[in-house]
């Protein structure tokens, strides 16, 4: 491993595993960030790379769902191994309308394989969601359960992990997936849960929460789930799946309190809307496959969850621009005609 390509590199998760991986191994790797810049890529997440890491750091601009320009920036800068980030990722978004999460999630990760193919890539991580299992009523999935999707978002995925195991298959590449579960921290775009809650709460703006706000989630300080992601880079089997999760559940209407509490805000910010199709109801994965190879959380869901509202209390300058012009009109459209309950 000595240049990596980190699709969607500019996103959440994403930037914050490029941060990680340049400061961990500051000798012998590189890291190449491609990223297609969409609405949820931002390149103030990567404002530091330069300045930090000089030459051991690029940025390519491009779309993943593109062969040509996927297959150049393989070839032109060496890359050894691929870290797929890239995704059109939110569930809302995916209900309003399927086609760019077929075109991303599917597509795109044919394109990535096939450049990996044709380069001789040494590893390939895909990196997926719990909600491919579909909802999980008791108990805990594992990764020989049969993939339930039950929106667009994770049927893509899903997709997605089929066609890189199709490859393992197929061609013999050396292929890992990982499937994470939701996942919180610094430089999430505020349309998800909890940035969407806290930046709402700060500016004293209803929480639209979805129905009785009872549905359950496994949740992930971002730092956790990158150095899960570098484990199994590290010392994952080809061919294999791996769950990432931590155990640590919460009811989403907890959550949500838990963050008004830290905020010192009124309770009566919570909005009940309608909910979602489809919503489902409960999310967990089994990690004992992960943590055979020596990974463990560091972080405890409440104290993560107060440093998380704190960054965002204190980095308005960071997700304020962002609460703007596309992301107003896509609220209004997911929250303005939804009626309370």
């Amino acid at each position: 491993m000595h240049t990596l390509l980190i699709t969607g590199g500019a996103g959440f998760i994403g930037s914050n595993f490029t941060r990680m991986m340049l400061e961990r191994h500051p000798a012998g790797i590189s890291v190449v960030v491609y990223d297609k810049l969409t609405y949820a890529g931002n390149l103030n997440n990567l404002a530091d790379m330069v300045d930090r890491f000089g030459a051991r750091y690029a940025f390519v601009q491009g779309d993943i769902a593109d062969p040509d320009a996927v297959d150049d920036a393989v070839r032109t800068h060496g890359v050894d191994t691929i870290v797929n980030f890239a995704a059109a990722t939110h569930v809302d978004r995916s209900i309003l309308s399927a086609q760019d999460f077929i075109r991303t999630d599917v597509e795109g990760t044919r394109a990535l394989l096939e450049a990996a193919r044709t380069h001789g890539i040494e590893r390939y991580l895909q990196v997926s969601t719990d909600e491919v299992y579909g909802e999980v009523l008791q108990g805990a999935a594992r990764e020989t359960d049969p993939l339930q999707p039950r929106n667009p978002y994770s049927a893509t995925k899903a997709g997605g992990d089929m066609m890189a195991l199709a490859y393992f298959h197929t061609y013999g590449l050396p292929v890992l997936i990982t499937r994470g579960c939701n996942t919180f921290g610094p430089y999430q775009y505020p349309e998800k849960f909890i940035p969407l809650f806290v930046t709402n709460a700060i500016e004293d703006r209803p929480l639209p929460l979805y129905g009785d706000g009872r549905q359950v989630r496994e949740w992930i300080h971002v730092l956790d789930h990158c150095s899960a992601i570098e484990t199994v880079l590290a010392s994952g089997e080809s061919g294999e799946v791996y769950n990432v999760g931590t155990g640590q559940h919460r009811e989403n209407i907890d959550v949500a309190r838990l963050m008004l509490k830290e905020l010192g805000k009124s309770e009566s910010l919570i909005q009940r809307v309608q909910d979602r199709p489809g919503h489902d109801r409960r999310y967990a994965v089994d990690a004992a496959k992960l943590r055979l190879l020596g990974w463990r959380p560091e972080s405890g869901f409440e104290e993560a969850l107060v440093e998380t509202v704190r960054w965002y209390r204190d980095h308005p300058e960071w997700w304020r621009p962002l609460k703007s012009g596309e992301y107003l009109e896509y609220y209004q459209r997911q929250y303005g005609e939804r009626s309370k309950l």
